[in-house]
């Protein structure tokens, strides 16, 4: 499989939740384009994502599990997107990462989404996730966010 492209987001604030429902409409829209995509949270953040992805906007739908639960949806339809907070990851967990766990990804992806807003220790750790990839290689890509709408 050939290297993934790494893309950061930079976030002009540092509210959580921002970077949250961005998190969300990044899910959403790889979905749409039928990508598996895997959601890759630190320890014990699962849970306030799941409730996010439910209530983040008024109109989308973007169905999803949790790591290691079954998937119950129709063979014709998109696989769900995964919602993890531990490193162990199903075998068919996608091809689209967006990791908000502070360690840098690792794995068989197509892409990787990094997300980072203006919060002192999540600016450091998007540094160190940077020239973490940068050193294994990757194509790298920074995208800088203008306000949430």
């Amino acid at each position: 499989m050939a290297d993934p492209q790494v893309d950061f987001y930079v976030l002009p604030g540092s509210d959580d939740g921002a970077r949250l429902r961005f998190a969300c409409r990044l899910a959403e829209k790889a979905w749409a384009l039928r990508h598996r995509v895997r959601v890759q949270l630190e320890p014990g953040d699962a849970d306030a994502f799941d409730q996010l992805l439910w209530t983040y906007a008024d109109r989308s739908f973007v169905p999803h599990r949790r790591a290691g639960a079954t998937d119950d949806a129709p063979a014709s339809a998109p696989p769900p997107v995964v919602i993890a907070d531990h490193a162990g990851a199903d075998e068919a967990d996608g091809d689209v990462l967006i990791n908000l766990a502070g360690q840098p990804a690792h794995g068989e992806w197509t892409r990787i989404a990094e997300i980072v807003d203006n919060d002192a220790k999540r600016r450091q750790g998007g540094r160190d996730r940077y020239r973490a990839y940068r050193e294994r290689g990757l194509a790298l890509k920074t995208h800088e966010m203008g306000d949430e709408p």
